[in-house]
């Protein structure tokens, strides 16, 4: 019996929610093993080269997780308030998958009709990366919804797994293509799609339980939190992905011929730079429905020690990350990659990067509060930031750090100017309907 206290008492006190350590673990897994894909292929490909395929992994990522995350947060959300009322999910995700279904099919039809013009601006001419990209985008739309009834229902370790079996076969198909000496950028990409959609079906189909029959849903119940949620989840993976882009779009734009290898190592120094924000997605996978279901039991004092709770994780780990790779990052970088960016550019990334993982935390609890137009509104006005910033500012690296800085700012402060007011006119209205029902 003690000891049964003991460890209520441990869970209690442990800020992080249930099923972290699991998704941890698989991001793990997945982030050594997309480093280990970024190195085989750093040292397979020409500068050039490699240039293209980092474009072509930040835009999967930009667009991939942009478009269809709010299909998973949309589902774990729902699902996980269903089961809190003992009821199915399976409505929500029929509703869900017929709109991915429709969206993906025009995206796809968009990118092979612009296949030309998308090859030479951001893809060094392959168009090859163009067909990759739009299997991509199927492979993403059913790796998003699986994720979705997979954390709703609490199935942690299958969520970890996916993740981390696509990562291991990323990294297998880089390893064999790197021995069989392919020199062209197309088999890579192609590589990284293929993996997605093994990973899926190894991961979650012949899973029995995830989704059971309930009461019917109506549309708005899904329309409404994927419109605005796609905004914002659009606007958080353009600042958090969009910067070896816009290097290289920068550099096709100007003409700068001397600066072609510019994006692939912006990449080389962004992805060690945000190792934090990689992992915290182990933290907002299990993040959101456990908020979503204290927000559904009228919870609000455990919301808001949550929120409090996770945002000195956050932050402790920022600063932590930010003293670390100011000084080693440059060096760290060049011993794995062919060049490194600067001590100022690293410790301009791990702000922008701590920055974004605060943003995560206030977003998320927005998403739990159904505040999805609010949501939406913070990271627009981050995205906004951006854009203007690396237009006015004219070093080609700098641009970059410091939109994505700003930007990151922006969006917290818009975010938490929202929720507090929000989180403080919920408890009080739970708390009078409490009282209102306790004296009838």
């Amino acid at each position: 019996m003690a000891s049964t206290r003991s460890l209520a008492g441990l869970r209690r006190r442990n800020p992080l929610p249930t099923g972290t350590l699991a998704v941890g673990l698989g991001l793990f897994i997945a982030g050594v093993s997309a480093y280990g894909f970024l190195l085989v292929v750093n040292h397979s490909l020409s500068s050039t080269r490699y240039s293209a395929l980092a474009t072509f992994w930040a835009l999967l990522f930009v667009s991939g997780n942009g478009i269809y995350m709010p299909f998973e947060q949309t589902l774990s959300r729902a699902i996980a308030a269903r089961r809190v009322r003992g009821d199915g999910g399976l409505p929500v995700m029929l509703r869900a998958a017929l709109i991915g279904t429709g969206l993906t099919a025009a995206l796809v039809v968009a990118v092979l009709l612009a296949a030309a013009p998308i090859s030479r601006a951001l893809f060094a001419g392959d168009t090859t990366l163009v067909s990759g990209y739009a299997i991509g985008l199927v492979a993403y739309l059913l790796q998003f919804l699986a994720r979705g009834a997979l954390a709703g229902n609490g199935r942690f370790i299958p969520y970890g797994t996916l993740l981390a079996l696509e990562g291991l076969l990323r990294v297998a198909f880089c390893v064999v293509l790197g021995l069989a000496h392919v020199r062209s950028t197309g088999p890579y990409g192609l590589a990284l799609v293929v993996a997605s959609l093994i990973a899926f079906a190894l991961a979650v189909v012949g899973r029995r339980g995830l989704l059971t029959r309930g009461s019917q849903t109506s549309w708005p119940e899904v329309t409404n939190a994927l419109g605005f949620l796609l905004v914002g989840s659009l606007c958080v993976q353009f600042l958090l992905s969009i910067g070896t882009v816009a290097v290289q779009f920068i550099v096709y734009v100007l003409h700068l011929t001397s600066r072609q290898a510019a994006a692939g190592s912006f990449l080389n120094s962004r992805v060690i730079a945000y190792i934090p924000i990689f992992l915290f997605q182990a933290l907002q996978a299990a993040m959101l429905p456990r908020l979503s279901a204290l927000a559904a039991a009228g919870r609000y004092d455990d919301f808001r020690d949550l929120v409090r709770q996770l945002l000195l994780v956050v932050i402790a780990v920022g600063v932590l990350t930010l003293l670390g790779f100011a000084a080693l990052g440059p060096p760290v970088t060049g011993r794995l990659f062919k060049g490194s960016l600067s001590n100022l550019d690293f410790a301009l990334l791990s702000l922008s990067c701590t920055g974004f993982m605060v943003g995560q935390v206030f977003g998320q609890s927005l998403i739990a509060l159904t505040a999805y137009r609010r949501v939406a509104a913070g990271w627009t006005a981050g995205a906004a930031v951006f854009v203007v910033l690396t237009w006015l500012i004219q070093p080609l690296f700098l641009r970059v750090e410091l939109g994505l800085l700003f930007g990151s700012i922006a969006a917290v402060t818009v975010m938490a100017a929202m929720l507090v007011p929000l989180l403080r006119f919920r408890h009080t209205a739970d708390t009078e309907n409490r009282i209102a029902a306790a004296e009838t």
